[in-house]
């Protein structure tokens, strides 16, 4: 289906995404976009790095963990559109696998930087900007969001952060008819999960090959769940499709198993 044909579930719409430049948080973009909003990509690269602006987006550079920063993205927002209806924090970060005991606490500082208190700072501000209106919130958790993994016990425990930081906002905002979600990706082959794949064949890990295999014969549907999976599962949530859902986690991931 061409973006001429698709339904425009959000045609109208004002949305801010975070993470934005690349990956899935340009695959949301895109969605949306394709779907009808209008709005804001912000990351801390830098726009060339984004490729592309829809029409209707602009960019703005800034660190997802600085409230000015974000603040003055979403103040631009609102100057322009007078509005924001779909908020997307979508900004995060994997740190390198490790044991437990081998933990780098700087390491894990980061990760709840960037993971944790860069979507509490964008729903901080944002949902004050969509009490008018209410609106749809879409935080970027994982199914690492209610399990654990080996060797990412920094990771696991930002997204466990994300989930609670979600059901806590919806039940906030709920009643100024604000929906808060997060969607839970599983393993996508974006660019970050190849290079870090190449990074544990080197210490004698699987080849990139071997690893999206045996990920995608650990489905149901026998493949690994991809970009435009997430980006339209996200659409779903931004939409009034999903006007009776919020405080969930949506899992995004092939029927992983």
């Amino acid at each position: 289906m061409d973006n001429t044909s698709r339904p425009r579930l959000v045609d109208g719409k004002v949305a801010f995404v975070t993470g934005a430049a690349r990956g899935l948080g340009h695959a949301i973009v895109s969605e949306l976009a394709a779907a009808g909003a209008v709005g804001t990509m912000f990351d801390i690269l830098p726009q060339s790095a984004a490729g592309s602006v829809p029409d209707g987006w602009i960019f703005h550079q800034g660190d997802v963990t600085n409230e000015g920063d974000v603040g003055a993205a979403i103040a631009g927002l609102q100057e322009r559109h007078g509005r924001l209806d779909i908020v997307v924090a979508n900004a995060g970060v994997v740190p390198p696998w490790c044991t437990t005991g081998e933990l780098d606490i700087d390491e894990w500082r980061r990760t709840f930087a960037i993971n944790v208190e860069g979507a509490a700072i964008t729903l901080k501000l944002a949902s004050r900007n969509m009490l008018p209106s209410g609106g749809s919130i879409i935080a970027l958790g994982s199914l690492n969001s209610w399990q654990g993994h080996p060797q990412q016990a920094a990771y696991v425990a930002s997204k466990h952060a994300v989930l609670g930081l979600v059901r806590s906002a919806a039940l906030d905002l709920g009643r100024h008819n604000i929906r808060v979600n997060a969607l839970g990706p599983g393993p996508i082959a974006t660019e970050a999960l190849v290079g870090r794949v190449k990074d544990r064949h080197a210490h004698g890990g699987a080849t990139v090959d071997e690893a999206l295999l045996a990920m995608a014969e650990a489905t149901a549907l026998g493949r690994t769940a991809t970009e435009a999976d997430v980006a339209r599962a996200c659409l779903f949530l931004a939409s009034d499709l999903a006007s009776g859902i919020t405080g969930q986690l949506v899992p995004v991931d092939a029927g992983k198993m």
